[in-house]
């Protein structure tokens, strides 16, 4: 026989399909994960951004509408 049985679950090819499919899952969570991250990073940077641009109206007016902000 030429198969082996890892503690008697299948064949190695089932057990390697079984493994395939799971680094397959765990590839796409990692995506999904890597895309949140993504845009929780961009969301970061845009509101730096908006907070950088308000010290600086403020240094050019103290008396602009940002002030109230």
């Amino acid at each position: 026989m030429d198969t082996m049985e890892p503690h008697g679950r299948g064949t190695a090819a089932e057990t390697a399909e079984q493994r395939i499919k799971r680094a397959e899952l765990a590839l796409a969570r990692t995506e999904e994960m890597i895309a949140e991250n993504n845009a929780l990073c961009s969301r970061i940077r845009t509101q730096r951004r908006l907070v950088e641009a308000k010290d600086r109206l403020m240094k050019i007016d103290p008396n602009s509408p940002a002030s109230n902000m």
